[in-house]
């Protein structure tokens, strides 16, 4: 082996310059937990729960912001390890009202500071979150002892103005992947985050946004690892692994951003973007993020019309087809096909956009095409 390496698990791993010991252990897909770190940008450090041993260092260290280094020796599941999770992960549920713990528990053996927290706006049912929370997969895994459990933070705003968005404070853990993603990812600093996470100034942080500078596009919810941040439309509705995903293409321009739809009996109910596939590795804008409603309206046209005697009747698809195809032939057979002209959608696909160009210049004969984005 040439080159740089550090010794993890046993196992020894080339490294370059700017590698962290959880840059490495994700590539060779060794699991160090984490809640604070979002990958291709980095992590605050804030959540603690991604600690390791090192030989040499008398404390564990946040494997998200070590750096690698020549021969250094890396532990990553060793009982004290394991141990200060723990302890990291308690502390975390301990700081902030989830109450997804007790919701199977007989309500006369909640704390009054349980019962308070349901009595909260946004809190009287399951967190939206469950089932779908980065911090209570951990509580399970590690397991952690919630047993006389008792809050230890602050109490905390609700802001709730927004049309799309509830941001429930009382549930955030301070782990800055809001921020991150809002200001490293979308590039809106709309979110302002510490200049040194480490620092007394960061200490009780919270993500305030600037709306003047948000552009609604919801990333911080996708990346929001528990359930301060949620969409008001999901709230009360099917929890995440009650619903099907169902994969498809955003329809609103010609990007071609992959979602996930989230069906429940029929209905979608919420949409989420595809994490590490191209072309927006799970970013959307606010369209495609929240603009489904429309799927299930009223008023949406279920078959085609044909306009006869000052009115409209419903067609089928090959009669309405074949109505233009005639109407098109007759035209450039009286004309010639310069009379006939088309404008391509710039919220269609470019294969959408190549196909109608292919129609009118080879099929129809004539180079009268033209884009709507082009101006």
């Amino acid at each position: 082996m040439s080159g740089d390496f550090i010794i993890l698990n046993n196992r020894n791993l080339e490294f370059a310059p700017g590698d962290t010991i959880l840059n490495l252990a994700k590539r060779v897909g060794v699991e160090i937990p984490t809640l604070c770190h979002l990958d291709g940008v980095g992590g605050s450090g804030n959540c603690g729960v991604c600690l390791v041993e090192v030989e040499g260092s008398d404390t564990l260290l946040r494997a998200c912001q070590t750096p690698a280094e020549s021969g250094m020796r890396v532990r990553t599941n060793t009982p004290r390890v394991h141990k200060a999770r723990a302890e990291a992960i308690k502390k975390l549920v301990a700081s902030g009202d989830h109450n997804c713990f007790v919701m199977n528990c007989d309500p006369q053996t909640w704390t009054e500071r349980q019962v308070e927290i349901m009595q909260k706006p946004w809190h009287q049912t399951i967190c939206p979150s469950f089932g779908n929370c980065r911090l209570q997969d951990l509580v399970v895994k590690y397991p952690v002892s919630l047993e006389g459990l008792e809050f230890t933070g602050s109490e905390r705003i609700l802001d709730d103005s927004h049309p799309m968005i509830v941001r429930d404070y009382s549930r955030c853990i301070g782990c800055g992947r809001c921020a991150l993603a809002c200001n490293h990812v979308q590039h809106n600093m709309a979110i302002e985050e510490p200049l040194d996470w480490d620092s007394e100034s960061a200490q009780g942080w919270l993500p305030a946004v600037d709306y003047d500078k948000c552009t609604h596009c919801g990333e911080c919810v996708q990346v929001c690892p528990v359930g301060a941040l949620f969409e008001k439309k999901a709230f009360e509705g099917p929890l995440f692994n009650q619903t099907k995903k169902v994969r498809t293409t955003c329809p609103y321009c010609g990007v071609g951003c992959q979602l996930w739809l989230h069906v429940e009996q029929g209905r979608v109910v919420k949409v989420t973007g595809v994490e590490q596939v191209q072309p927006n590795r799970g970013r959307l804008c606010v369209k495609g993020r929240f603009g489904y409603d429309f799927i299930h309206s009223g008023e949406r046209l279920t078959s085609p019309l044909i306009k006869e005697n000052g009115g409209f009747r419903e067609a089928s698809w090959d009669e309405a087809l074949d109505l233009v195809a005639g109407r098109f032939m007759e035209i450039k057979q009286k004309h010639g096909p310069d009379a006939l002209a088309g404008v391509s959608c710039a919220r269609s696909t470019n294969e959408d956009s190549y196909n109608m160009q292919k129609l009118f210049r080879a099929v129809i004969g004539t180079n009268n095409i033209d884009h709507c984005a082009r101006t």
